[in-house]
């Protein structure tokens, strides 16, 4: 993929103050149809913005709970000594203190793409009829509508300037089932979890795992929103076992662009939910719930650290060669997940985790690949390669951590949060971090064949003299178990998913720049410069895997074949689903199912879908 082209500009204004100049306003029941006719939506000052009143009907339908936002950093320059500036600059670091402010994301933006900007109001949904409420207002007010659940969207797809937001952040309740039923189904009832849509990974592992003994399959990163993961296709560090959480989903509730509360299951809106299980959150309704199943936990989860460096160009070569053709013969299964980074410093990083082994077997399957490597004078362990190994149940416990190994945990350390909220150590350079370029492409299995190895090895060695990346294994399901696959088949995800070996993921980024954050100076020279050298290391990996997907939730801003780029074959039976349930586009996102019938901010129609 060449270098990004500009964004559209934006379209024609919109005609809706001709119409308006009678003082008569469209008919509530017409309202959908005046809409897809003006092709836009309104904002603050134009005529049709909600006023006053109508502000307060809608917060009186939602008991109070309507909010009108400000960032916290609006005042910073003007008001140094401002409280609500010192505070939020206090909790920068903290993910679970940006995620309880509705005017504030996990990302702070993306170069010469998106800043994060607050929405005009949030309605803070402790109920479905709450999000109902706040769907027929934005429908019937034509206004831009955005659902923000953890706020980790790399696309800003959480935020949007001059909306309405829908934030479910206090529906966070995790109920556990030993015997679930989806609604209507007849099938042998089955072990699952209930999660509330305004609910982090934290939350379901807690219920899950460390207090109820089981399984479920989730994000690698805990402060990530259950609902956009399961929406996004979601994968973890052992999907190659288990799957994937889209996979996993055996109902949700969701409210579509009509304010219609569905339950959608295998034998209700069959369609819907097909599309909700990886086609992409905030394009097709607001789930409120969805119910996962679970599964019997692994005695054991454990993990393998370590870092070595070549000395010389061609002893990294062999090197990547050597560790492809082990992970072939001892990696490629459902046993492991996660990452070998390779750096253009000639360096072979590691963070591997395992199941469903002990530690001394874990030790014994890397044996040979140290071994050889402790045999050439050529590497050196620039970090001691360890294997760590723990009770399955204790590895979202983050008072297990805190006991024995406090380094790899990050708590909540605000004045009364939850015991159990606290985020991989490794994961906290990406709180509020500022994108210069985030690129991934799924490799086909085929290349770990032996007579194509030598090309893979080739392209991998070719990526790294550019920018460094990552083979994220457990984000191609090709190696996998039988069942994580066949269930895999039946989602929206894209297809090559099922036969990638690994998500190939390259990216850069600076230091957080939320608008009117004091010192936020965003490098932009600098970010351009890096991302015109991710595209030089992505298109040697594409060299070898031609017409190569990228998973929706980790991608480039900047895409421009998204519909293929995402969804594949499966792009043509998701707008037939967004036809069907969202007609007029309520629902918008950037390179959301339909987003092509909109402008680049999803204010201004510019054909129909």
């Amino acid at each position: 993929m060449k270098r990004r082209e500009l964004l559209k500009a934006m379209a024609t204004l919109p005609l809706l103050p001709l119409l308006m100049r009678s003082g008569v306003a469209p008919a509530r029941d017409t309202a959908s149809i005046v809409a897809t006719k003006l092709r836009s939506r309104v904002r603050p000052g134009d005529p049709g913005w909600p006023l006053a009143a109508q502000w307060e009907r809608l917060k009186h339908a939602v008991g109070g709970r309507l909010l009108k936002l400000e960032s916290p950093f609006a005042h910073c320059a003007t008001s140094p000594s401002d409280s609500v500036c010192a505070e939020a600059l206090k909790h920068l670091d903290n993910p679970f203190a940006l995620g309880d402010n509705p005017a504030l994301t996990q990302t702070s933006g993306w170069a010469d793409a998106w800043t994060s900007q607050p929405s005009a109001y949030a309605v803070a949904a402790e109920s479905t009829a709450d999000v109902v409420a706040a769907i027929n207002f934005a429908r019937q007010h034509r206004l831009r509508l955005v659902v923000k659940g953890g706020g980790h969207s790399y696309q800003g797809t959480s935020d949007a300037p001059d909306s309405l937001l829908v934030w479910p952040r206090h529906m966070n309740k995790v109920t556990v089932h030993d015997a679930f039923v989806a609604q209507g189904c007849t099938e042998a009832p089955q072990h699952a979890v209930t999660i509330e849509a305004g609910a982090m990974w934290s939350d379901a592992y807690d219920a899950v795992t460390t207090k109820g003994g089981r399984y479920v399959q989730g994000g690698g990163c805990t402060t990530v929103g259950v609902a956009g993961l399961v929406q996004s296709g979601g994968f973890g560090s052992f999907s190659k076992n288990w799957g994937t959480a889209a996979a996993n989903l055996l109902e949700a509730e969701i409210v579509t662009a009509d304010g219609k509360v569905r339950i959608a299951n295998a034998c209700s809106h069959a369609d819907l939910f097909w599309g909700i299980k990886g086609g992409g959150g905030g394009s097709l309704g607001t789930i409120t719930r969805l119910t996962l199943r679970t599964f019997e936990l692994s005695p054991v989860f454990g993990a393998i650290f370590g870092s070595i460096k070549a000395s010389s160009d061609d002893a990294f070569r062999a090197l990547i060669a050597k560790a492809m053709e082990f992970y072939r013969s001892a990696l490629f299964n459902p046993h492991w997940g996660e990452q070998m980074s390779f750096r253009g410093s000639n360096t072979l990083n590691l963070s591997m985790v395992f199941q469903g082994l002990t530690q001394q077997e874990a030790e014994q399957v890397w044996a040979p690949f140290l071994d050889w490597v402790r045999a050439s004078s050529d590497y050196r362990f620039a970090k001691p390669v360890q294997v760590l190994a723990l009770p399955a149940r204790h590895f979202w416990d983050p008072e297990f951590f805190r006991a024995h190994a406090p380094q790899l945990i990050v708590a909540d350390d605000r004045p009364g949060a939850s015991a159990h909220h606290a985020l991989w150590a490794g994961d906290q350079d990406q709180v509020g971090w500022f994108i210069h370029s985030y690129q991934s492409a799924w490799l086909p299995a085929t290349l770990l064949q032996p007579g194509q190895q030598s090309r893979l090895v080739d392209a991998l060695f070719a990526a790294s003299r550019h920018w460094g990346f990552a083979l994220h294994f457990n984000k191609g399901l090709a190696g996998g178990s039988i069942d994580a696959i066949e269930r895999a088949r039946d989602t929206a995800t894209h297809p090559q998913v099922l036969d990638a070996f690994a998500l190939a993921i390259c990216a850069s980024s600076g230091d957080p720049a939320f608008p009117g954050m004091p010192g936020a100076k965003p490098e932009l020279a600098r970010a351009r410069r890096e991302a015109a050298t991710i595209d030089q290391a992505m298109d040697a990996l594409r060299a070898v895997a031609p017409g190569a997907g990228s998973y929706v939730s980790e991608s480039d801003y900047f895409l421009r074949d998204w519909q293929q780029g995402f969804w594949g074959s499966h792009y043509a039976k998701l707008a037939a689903v967004k036809r069907k349930y969202d007609p007029d586009g309520l629902f918008f996102v950037h390179h959301g199912v339909g987003s092509e019938a909109w402008s680049a901010d999803g204010f201004t129609r510019l054909h129909d879908a």
